[in-house]
């Protein structure tokens, strides 16, 4: 979270400077993908013809009910537990904004910008079903703004995961019909309606039910599920490429990630997770040069020998939550909701409960990943342990600490991620004078698995930078080819060699930048091969 220790978003820059496709909104379901792509790289949206029919088909129901004199929430009542009012035909575009300005009642640090470019993008989707009921003009105007780099302040705190991202939303809506503050695609504060006029847009005034269509979603907890994903994904790869080094390190075994071996128990991620560890170790000559009849060890120790099980349960249940976000990417969250055959009915649909279950999964998931490499990082430092290696890897032990502290770091980081990991979801906390009385904290679970994210992207840079320090120290052995090419990225941009003490701290941060872009992946590939 922001102010509370661990970076979540490097600043990213609108288009990064590079070509990126656009995205088509309301043609079918986004994926994970076109998410990452909006909210990261700054691609641009399109909206699809068919989408914007169907908006205009939806909008013609809701302005039917208009002069309805029968209650329609949302419509012509108050909101909440206030859904009893009714409000008169004069007084509805004020109760629309008056919701929007009452509702962004965020309080805290700036969300990350990728969030709310996320968060945006999401509820453009959901507009673009036909199903909230919004105007033509209301949906062009919140591609535009999203399309212009336009990103409104949100702040971290004010969503309960219940009637979706409230706050968040309310804060988007808010920009939307030129009030409060936005960031533009360079970083600069300014109000709203200065922003919307540079890019040549109109503020919105909302029309009947518009205000809460804006903001009755939960695009917020799946726009952070989708990143967190995307993140994770990557960061189990690197997991698997750190562990096959510290088992070439420490002098373990690969006996152990044969296929035949983990077909005895099919679950499916362990056997992706081994064979990318036996890809990365293939043909190492310090492995060759244990492999005999009078190697004393039987077996390896549980950190090293039980990497592609605890990777691989890792990997299944990324999936699964890869899974829920699909079908959450798949669907129109509002309430009321323009059904297709033209009802407006209430609903609770916005209720963040499968998203903020596998949100606390995933931050599970991401403490034991980084629990097993602070482990195997430890058995580097131990001379007890290391089989033959200088105590902490230091260079003259006693004079020098090695990486001593390097462990301590990772240590206190998985400490945190422990902490991190009890669930956000089994809380719950009343809410709009008991109307709301059943919420799903979702918002908060997926802000604290941001961080989670970080301290494992942390973590494994620790034992990446360990275990190259570890291998070197073997040499004149070699080691394989992956690990080498890993090895000599780091050593590239100053982050591993062995010798005298020096200041740590540069080398953790750029092989955390290698983790945290891709780098130790790639280097990787770039000997065994694409990796799963």
């Amino acid at each position: 979270m922001p102010g509370a220790g661990f970076r979540t978003d490097p600043a990213l820059a609108f288009h990064g400077g590079m070509t990126v496709q656009s995205v088509i909104v309301g043609a079918g379901p986004l994926r994970i993908e076109d998410v990452v792509a909006v909210a990261r790289q700054g691609a641009p949206i399109t909206l699809a013809a068919e989408a914007l029919v169907a908006v205009r088909r939806s909008r013609e129901v809701v302005e039917a009910l208009a002069d309805d004199t029968e209650p329609h929430y949302g419509v012509s009542t108050g909101f909440g537990a206030l859904a009893t009012r009714h409000i008169p035909v004069e007084l509805r575009r004020q109760l629309q904004r008056s919701l929007v300005r009452s509702h962004a009642a965020g309080s805290g640090a700036e969300v990350e910008r990728e969030v709310v470019r996320a968060l945006m993008l999401l509820r453009i989707a959901t507009l673009a079903t036909g199903r909230t009921g919004v105007c033509e003009g209301t949906l062009t105007t919140y591609a535009g703004m999203l399309n212009s780099g336009i990103t409104p302040v949100v702040h971290e705190y004010g969503s309960l995961g219940c009637s979706g991202d409230l706050a968040p939303l309310s804060h988007c809506a808010l920009a939307l019909i030129g009030e409060g503050q936005v960031r533009l695609a360079d970083g600069t504060l300014v109000d709203a309606a200065e922003a919307l006029a540079g890019a040549g847009l109109e503020p919105v005034v909302l029309a009947e039910k518009e205000g809460l269509a804006l903001i009755n979603g939960t695009d917020g907890m799946l726009g952070m599920l989708a990143l967190a994903v995307a993140d994770l994904r990557r960061l189990l790869t690197t997991a698997d490429i750190a562990a096959a080094m510290s088992i070439e390190g420490l002098l373990g075994t690969d006996d152990v990630l044969a296929a035949d071996l983990h077909a005895l128990r099919p679950q499916p991620g362990q056997a992706l997770s081994a064979e990318n560890m036996r890809k990365v170790l293939s043909g190492s000559p310090i492995r060759a040069s244990h492999d005999t009849e009078d190697c004393p060890r039987v077996q390896d120790a549980y950190s090293l020998r039980c990497a592609p099980i605890v990777h691989g349960a890792a990997r299944d249940t990324v999936d699964h939550a890869a899974r829920v976000a699909g079908w959450e990417l798949a669907s129109a969250i509002d309430n009321p909701v323009v059904t297709l055959d033209g009802r407006v009915e209430s609903n609770g649909n916005f209720h963040g409960a499968p998203l903020a279950y596998v949100l606390d999964f995933l931050a599970i998931v991401a403490a034991d990943v980084a629990s097993m490499a602070e482990r195997r990082t430890d058995r580097f430092l131990d001379k007890a342990r290391n089989h033959g290696l200088p105590p902490f890897l230091a260079d003259d032990p006693g004079v020098d600490s090695g990486h001593m502290i390097a462990q301590y770091t990772q240590a206190a980081i998985v400490s945190e991620l422990k902490r991190l990991a009890v669930p956000a979801s089994v809380d719950s906390i009343p809410s709009s004078a008991m109307q709301e009385d059943h919420v799903s904290m979702g918002w908060s679970a997926a802000r604290k698995l941001r961080r989670s994210v970080d301290g494992l992207t942390r973590v494994l840079a620790v034992e990446a930078l360990t275990a190259a320090r570890g291998i070197q120290l073997r040499a004149p052995l070699a080691p394989a080819e992956a690990t080498g090419a890993v090895i000599d990225a780091l050593t590239a941009a100053g982050a591993s060699h062995p010798g005298t003490d020096r200041y740590l701290a540069p080398e953790i941060e750029t092989a955390y930048a290698l983790v945290h872009s891709g780098g130790v992946v790639e280097a990787a590939q770039a000997a065994t091969g694409p990796l799963h």
